[in-house]
């Protein structure tokens, strides 16, 4: 049985991650002839084509998909092991934040990959609201952390986007001809933004019913009745629902989440984990992806 050699199959994830042969010699440090000699070597130890021309542009084949599939499990199971044994001696304590929001969504995950590359580091988690998260980053309180709010001054990744929805009771009645009673979060927050900008833009009248400093507080009065509020599409469950357009509401943008640390951090278990979380969340982005280079 042939072995698949892992300098080739990382060649192949390169290309596809970075959406051309050229880019990929680039991020490889190798020239671009170099690297399609590679997948022609690649392609003679499986048999099969792994990239076939579509218009102008070229895609993976079917074997070319499947091997892809297989190369990123081998690639993550060989870093994984080289991790372990050259990383995994990073002691300490990593400070992570996480607004409450997705501190039971997007934050698991990343606990997740930083217990399996680093298993000595102790984790110290900070669960609270995201600008005053951010200010605790910038501050040095703590390492990283997950925030939906844009900051150039600070070295982030992107997680995820995530709808902005209006939720309100599954029992709430909704009148588009009365002023929207809403439910906001006090202090500096982006969804009380985004709602009082969509509703002023679309001329619709509204009037702040309640306000609280807490996502539990925001919840506990969106359950009793009391109003709406724009809030991530993670808050939705069985007792709330969705107001969309036909109840008259505007459309609300979508959220991109980021995972943030300070620039040019030089404590050397904040950069590695991070660089670890940076790679990871690139595979998991592009896991998806079928097409090269991809279509959108």
């Amino acid at each position: 049985m042939k072995t698949l050699d892992l300098e080739l199959l990382r060649s192949l994830d390169a290309i596809v991650s970075h959406e051309s042969f050229a880019a990929a010699a680039v991020h490889l440090d190798r020239t671009q002839s170099a690297v399609t000699q590679q997948m022609q070597r690649l392609e003679e130890q499986i048999g099969h084509p792994l990239f076939e021309k579509q218009g102008r542009q070229k895609k993976l084949t079917e074997h070319g998909q499947r091997l892809l599939t297989y190369a990123r499990h081998l690639l993550a199971i060989n870093d994984e092991a080289m991790r372990n044994f050259q990383q995994g001696r990073l002691e300490g304590v990593l400070r992570i934040g996480a607004p409450h929001d997705v501190a039971d969504t997007m934050l698991p995950p990343l606990l997740t990959e930083v217990a399996r590359s680093s298993p000595l580091l102790q984790l110290d988690i900070h669960v609270g609201r995201s600008p005053f998260l951010m200010a605790s980053l910038k501050r040095g309180e703590i390492d990283m952390t997950i925030s939906n709010r844009v900051d150039p001054e600070l070295e982030g990744v992107v997680l995820r986007s995530s709808p902005t929805v209006w939720l309100c009771s599954a029992s709430y009645l909704h009148d588009a001809a009365k002023p929207i009673p809403l439910i906001d979060a006090d202090g500096p927050s982006i969804f009380r933004r985004l709602a009082h900008e969509a509703l002023d833009a679309a001329g619709i009248a509204w009037t702040s019913r309640y306000t609280s400093s807490s996502l539990i507080g925001i919840k506990a009065a969106l359950r009793a009745g009391l109003g709406v509020t724009a809030r991530g599409v993670e808050q939705l469950d069985a007792g709330l629902r969705v107001l969309g357009p036909t109840d008259g509401m505007p459309r609300l943008p979508d959220l991109a989440y980021h995972l943030y640390v300070r620039s040019h951090v030089v404590n050397p278990v904040t950069r590695e984990v991070f660089e670890i979380l940076k790679s990871r969340m690139r595979l998991l982005r592009t896991g998806a992806q079928r097409e090269y280079p991809p279509g959108d």
